[in-house]
């Protein structure tokens, strides 16, 4: 593998980037109109895609009290984020209430390159440093499936870092509690067709639970060149590395005893991780708008980890390396007079998995090699077509095919295809305000670790992959310029969702359907002191019929809502109050609802900043009314209901400084 990632080092340089952030058109009330590259693989207008979009700008991302990605994300309507360790390392953030699976079944990208690992590891969400994100997009829903493929079934969510900007040089040092150490550096600029932007960071904390401390270092760089006006070259890449402690559940019955929140029945468990990505790309404009790209990227990423469990240990060393090709044709020309769009592409992934592992079970020690492939190819076409004015139509087709290999563990192969389409339609009713309704298969196919037993070396010839119907109507509607209100429902038919059945102590497609229903209400409103911001959501995840007919998703709360106010204290001074309130829900793996729910918590972040020149002054108060909570339950081997306590109230002081 590591041959062929030398091989395609050379081979990248004639490869394409993703379609810049394009800027925003001016509408009819003086809007400036936010555009998204996410949605279809090319810059559009939000008003005319049918579907809930979010954008997350710079703007946001400084006045906000987060310390990375899932922190920003939670603060928006539809969007529920778990930290599932309670110390800041590990997240699962879940659209249209998929719960447990949250991680498998929400497709996420950096600058349009898929970060979501081939095993049920997931996706990572502390490769990228806040620092080096200019803006983030997310589409919620099945439509990203047609244009995505594999894990896109709850949406999707790009985040797109920055590639230059004015010529600039910016640091910023930190420091707050569990002897928390922050200190970033970056810089922009450009110079003649190069433009550039470079980042860099370190964090260290002891974290706020016993064994949770980790320490982490990433830099990043992202590069464009452009040799005329219809050419351009980009190179982008990232290193991150870190060690983080694992301090593991504590049950109920712990805790109800006077263990404390702080304790960690697994004191020597960890993690270790290092992980890099390169990619690189070529733009051609073609006759007016219409364009040829090609993107090629490669990653390798290897954990070590220890993990104490009942009867004994394990310790395992994983290498993934991934390298993915993507050319498409975008033909942006009118057709027959009227405003068209297509675009056509092909996806190629191919992620290879060394492991081996070593365990002690009831003192026999036992070790294992592995060596597992899952490769993908993706064939899609998405079209636009305007027939008359504000009318937007849409419509898309995916035939995607995944083959497995497990090496010598067997000679079994398994492959699997699917057929994938999308509808929808834009209707701007009133200035940038519009209505849509739009229908979407979705789908996601097992990973590695799902469909291959380590313990028999065998393949499951049952699972087979999940598919979904999802339906969704909504509107977005303006009063002013400067005042949105979003509402959106959807409806979400699943057929063989794969789970992990606590029953069978297995992978399995469940017996019968699932169905996610719910409302989504977002609003953000400029007054004359302050902005307020948030949102709420209801969603009604159950499973129809089958072994657990009848019962609720576990994971996943009927409502969730968040609430931000934003505003000046004179001329230097600014401040920040964010809540946010989580419902209660099933704890992990009970799809039986045999047991309680777990608590319900409204968490409160509150930040002050002071600027003055070329300095930025901060300090963050998180969980600012001490709330005892947890994000992450899950019920226990011997069927004892066991959580990962969440931080108390912590502090985060700062200082910003632009040259």
């Amino acid at each position: 593998m590591k041959k062929r990632i030398k091989v395609l080092g050379l081979a990248i340089l004639l490869a394409t980037p993703l379609p810049l952030a394009a800027q925003p058109a001016p509408q009819e009330v003086g809007l400036m109109e936010e555009v998204v590259v996410t949605a279809t693989r090319q810059t559009a207008q939000i008003s005319t895609v049918p579907a809930h979009v979010t954008i997350i700008d710079e703007k946001k991302i400084a006045n906000s009290t987060a310390r990375n990605i899932p922190d920003l994300l939670r603060n928006e309507a539809g969007i529920r984020v778990t930290d599932t360790t309670g110390n800041g390392r590990a997240f699962t953030v879940d659209l249209r209430g998929f719960g447990e699976t949250a991680g498998l079944n929400t497709l996420v990208l950096v600058d349009g390159r898929r970060i979501n690992q081939p095993d049920l590891s997931g996706v990572d969400w502390a490769l990228i440093s806040l620092n080096r994100v200019q803006r983030i997009e997310v589409v919620r829903g099945g439509r990203g499936s047609v244009l995505y493929g594999d894990n896109a079934g709850g949406g999707v969510i790009n985040i797109i870092t920055k590639d230059g900007g004015p010529d600039q040089v910016n640091g910023e040092v930190a420091a707050g509690s569990y002897d928390t150490i922050l200190t970033r550096v970056g810089a922009t600029g450009s110079r003649d067709n190069l433009s550039y932007a470079l980042a860099a960071s370190y964090a260290d904390t002891d974290g706020y639970r016993d064994n949770s401390a980790s320490e982490a270092a990433d830099a990043g760089l992202h590069l464009r060149y452009f040799p005329s006006e219809r050419l351009s070259f980009d190179i982008s890449g990232d290193f991150h590395k870190d060690t983080t402690g694992l301090p593991g559940a504590l049950r109920l019955s712990e805790l109800a005893g006077g263990t404390s929140r702080k304790d960690s029945t697994n004191p020597d468990d960890f993690s270790k991780t290092e992980d890099y990505y390169l990619k690189a790309g070529g733009e051609l404009q073609i006759l007016s708008e219409s364009s040829l790209r090609l993107d090629a990227s490669l990653r390798q990423r290897q954990v070590d980890a220890f993990a104490t469990f009942a009867g004994g240990e394990f310790t395992g060393e994983t290498t993934i390396d991934t390298i993915a090709l993507n050319p498409r044709l975008l033909i942006k020309e009118p057709l027959a007079g009227l405003d068209h769009s297509l675009i056509v592409g092909i996806d190629y992934q191919d992620a290879e998995e060394e492991i081996f592992n070593r365990s002690i079970f009831f003192g026999f020690p036992t070790e294992g090699r592995f060596d597992l492939r899952k490769k993908n190819y993706g064939f899609y076409l998405h079209d636009e077509l305007t027939p008359v004015d504000n009318l937007t139509l849409s419509a898309g087709y995916r035939y995607d095919r995944v083959r497995y290999s497990f090496g010598d563990a067997t000679a079994e192969r398994p492959t699997f295809s699917e057929n994938l389409y999308t509808a929808g339609a834009n209707y701007r009713y009133a200035g940038p305000s519009y209505t849509y309704f739009s229908y979407a298969r979705g789908f996601r196919y097992p990973v590695l670790d799902e469909l291959f037993n380590f313990f028999t070396s065998s393949v499951n010839p049952d699972l087979r992959p999940q598919r979904s119907d999802n339906y969704e109507v909504g509107l977005r509607h303006y009063p002013a310029h400067d005042f949105y209100v979003q509402v959106n429902y959807f409806h979400l038919t699943g057929k063989d969702e794969i789970f992990y059945n606590p029953v069978s102590f297995s992978n399995e497609n469940l017996d019968g359907k699932t169905r996610r229903q719910g409302v989504e209400i977002a609003f953000s409103k400029p007054l004359a002191l302050l902005t307020v911001n948030g949102g709420y959501t209801y969603t009604r995840a159950k499973i129809r019929d089958g072994q657990f007919a009848g019962n609720y998703i576990p994971g996943v709360p009927d409502h969730q809502a968040t609430l931000g106010l934003q505003g000046p204290l004179g001329d230097a001074f600014s401040w920040t109050l964010q809540g946010n309130y989580m419902g209660k829900r099933y704890y992990i793996s009970d799809f039986n609802n045999d047991f309680s729910k777990m608590d319900d918590h409204l968490l409160v972040n509150a930040g002050v900043q002071y600027h003055w020149r070329q300095l930025n002054a901060y300090l963050h108060v998180n969980n600012l009314f001490d709330k005892k909570y947890a994000e992450y339950g899950a019920i226990s081997w011997d069927l004892e209901q066991a959580e990962f306590p969440s931080p108390g109230i912590n502090v985060l002081a700062g200082l910003r400084v632009n040259f």
